[in-house]
């Protein structure tokens, strides 16, 4: 009888704990994305920062000069020469490339090829919504697991007019949020984000529900600088329409 009993509790412990391992592998799979996506955001700001501290004004240099919008920065030129050129022929020739769904998905630069020793372009902030994600560039399947992505044939997120960086975000992956909650945002609330040179500062002033195919709603608006954030509706859906959030430099 006492093997008996023996074995009934052991089998009714592991019958728990398997059930509460299963109950728990959600929580636990979106503590580590979340940490995961912190922690890469974290290591470009670290860097970011330290260049910076290390390219800063010389006594001779005049830190309040007015310097041209495009002016190439100590860090990385000709990237940043090639990307704003490539900006400019967005705009120039209405973002014809757009329509095929292959040309957003595919990087327009890998930056491993200037130097860099990951495809991290960025980091986008939401104060509201506790948000920081690292930015690649291209909307690939990798790298909207990894992060936010920007969708190729719309501008790369430098800043500038007659700019529209798209950037997508999963509605939740992995157990993890990414751009789960992005709805909640509010007319007014900040979208910071941080490339490879600057920081730059958008506003929440408009939102729709569009098609997966409406092209015209996120294309470049002349004469202004925007990020339009973008993500699957309803949450859970399997993605039949997509939640649009246009913002504008505040500056």
């Amino acid at each position: 009888m006492r093997v008996i009993k023996g074995i009934l509790i052991f089998i009714m412990v592991a019958v728990f704990l398997v059930g509460f391992a299963i109950c728990a592998f959600p929580i636990i799979q979106n503590i580590v994305v979340e940490c995961q996506l912190q922690h890469e955001a974290e290591e470009f700001l670290n860097l970011r920062e330290t260049e910076a501290k290390q390219t800063e004004p010389t006594e001779t240099e005049d830190p309040t000069a007015p310097t041209e919008p495009t002016q190439p920065p100590r860090e990385h030129p000709e990237l940043w020469e090639e990307m704003n050129a490539y900006n400019e022929s967005l705009w120039t020739n209405k973002q014809a490339g757009l329509s095929d769904p292959w040309s957003y998905t595919q990087p327009s630069f890998t930056l491993g090829d200037f130097g860099l020793n990951d495809e991290i372009f960025g980091v986008i902030t939401i104060p509201a919504l506790d948000l920081t994600m690292p930015i690649y560039l291209g909307a690939t399947n990798s790298h909207l697991a990894a992060g936010a992505a920007q969708l190729s044939q719309t501008s790369i997120p430098i800043g500038g007019i007659n700019t529209n960086a798209v950037i997508a975000g999963h509605r939740g992956y992995s157990g993890a949020s990414y751009f789960r909650y992005v709805p909640d945002l509010n007319i007014g609330d900040k979208v910071i984000i941080t490339n490879l040179w600057e920081e730059l500062t958008y506003i929440v002033v408009d939102t729709d529900i569009i098609a997966p195919n409406d092209v015209e709603k996120v294309l470049i608006q002349e004469g202004k600088d925007m990020v339009t954030l973008i993500t699957c509706h309803p949450y859970a859906s399997g993605g039949k329409q997509r939640y649009v959030i246009y913002c504008e430099r505040t500056s």
